[in-house]
């Protein structure tokens, strides 16, 4: 079997496990090893059924079109054990349990070193092996007493060595394991973008009242007619495209020395996926309605969860937004997701004091946050876009519906 292309401009890929061993007969369309490009990790189907050949190992890289493993399609499937085997599975396990009576015998009758002690004086350290532990510093718990009972002797604190930094006890055990191929990729490129790139972040706030309200008021018949919940996702994403057809900097990225703006926008939504961070694009979302919307944000988070999104369909983003409020955040800088020169961040939503017709209120708010690239987009278009964000936000009946709920709803 050779290394499939899992997509366009992706030239090797990293064995991340292989879930068959060396020799194993597989099935075909079997799942034999889960591969990671620098975009997705993916699946690796067995193309015919047979005994398998392993040809490289976990944590490999290997070239697009390389041999990873050997299928012997002549091999026959191996047969289940039958009762024919059970009697000398039998055997074999009276035979083990033997074993352990004769070796647990055997070592009741070994006579057993004698067990220290445990007194007052265990662990207690001497006059004169306290004076010396405290002019070292040494905690008497940190050291093992060699004398009578446990004892600390004035020899035990002589040879005592002070650790590094206070004695806690505690375990100080470390790991270390591999960076995916994914996860190595996506820290060069966020490094690359914060090298490259002249980000800045504008803030704003927002108050969420009228989005609340009219969800309390269509959410049930929305779901009930639709299949789908009503979530925030949508309102953002239409607030979005509204913006920028109003800022189209904003939809542009630099391409060399030029510059390339679009009339379409694929949305990019971040999501939290197995393998970490996926950004799967909602297609042309200037055509979409808000069930249009909020159906494909379900497929698109349900693909990347279950470990079943593709390459092309995390490619090709004009624009992202990401939600760092689902996790309880309350203000961040969001990266920019390259060749892109804009992200909009979401927050978490936290009822707090505003101003409001002049008296002061309570409301449900989020704050947002623009990170863009000020080589191409200037502050003024920055700074516009987020407003024109929020406005739509805000009014979201008059500027994301055009005064007719129920249509936009497609109640």
């Amino acid at each position: 079997m050779k290394v499939p292309s899992p997509g366009e401009s992706i030239t090797e890929v990293e064995i991340a496990e292989w879930l068959v061993q060396d020799g194993d007969y597989v099935e075909k369309d079997q799942a034999i090893a889960e591969v990671d490009s620098d975009k997705a990790t993916l699946e690796l189907p067995a193309e015919e059924s047979g005994t398998i050949t392993l040809k490289a190992e976990e944590g490999d890289a290997v070239a697009v079109g390389a041999v990873v493993c050997l299928i012997d399609t002549s091999a026959k499937k191996p047969e289940a054990k039958g009762d024919e085997g059970s009697g000398v599975s039998a055997e074999k396990d009276l035979a083990k349990d033997q074993a352990k009576e004769e070796k647990k015998s055997d070592s009741e009758k070994a006579p057993q070193p004698p067990q220290a002690k445990e007194t007052y004086a265990s662990g207690a350290a001497s006059p004169a092996a306290k004076k010396i532990l405290s002019e070292k510093g040494i905690d008497a718990s940190a050291v093992k007493g060699s004398g009578k009972d446990g004892r600390i002797t004035k020899d035990d604190a002589v040879n005592a060595v002070p650790s590094m930094g206070t004695p806690t006890g505690g375990n100080r055990g470390e790991t270390r394991s591999k960076l995916s191929m994914l996860r190595r990729k996506v820290a060069e490129r966020l490094v690359s973008v914060k090298n490259e790139t002249a980000m800045l972040t504008t803030f704003n706030e927002v108050d969420m009242s009228p989005i609340f309200e009219l969800r309390k008021q269509y959410k049930d018949a929305f779901k009930e007619k639709h299949g789908v919940s009503l979530g925030f996702m949508s309102f953002f994403t239409k607030a979005v495209v509204r913006a920028l057809d109003l800022y189209p900097s904003v939809n542009s990225m630099i391409d060399g020395k030029e510059m390339i703006s679009y009339d379409f926008c694929d949305i990019s939504i971040a999501v939290s996926g197995p393998k970490g961070l996926m950004v799967p694009v909602i297609r042309n979302a200037e055509n979409l309605t808000f069930r249009g919307v909020e159906a494909e944000v379900k497929r698109l988070a349900i693909r990347a969860r279950e470990g079943e999104i593709t390459v092309d369909e995390m490619t090709g983003g004009t624009f992202t937004i990401t939600n760092g409020g689902v996790f309880g955040s309350m203000l961040s800088t969001p990266i920019i997701n390259p060749p892109q020169s804009a992200i909009l961040g979401m927050h978490n939503i936290v009822e707090r004091p505003i101003a409001r017709n002049g008296a002061i209120a309570i409301a449900p708010i989020m704050y947002v946050a623009l990170s863009y690239d000020h080589r191409v987009i200037d502050g003024k278009e920055s700074v516009g876009f987020l407003v024109a964000v929020k406005e739509a936000l805000e009014s979201p009946e008059e500027l994301l519906m055009d005064n007719n709920v129920k249509r936009a709803l497609e109640m």
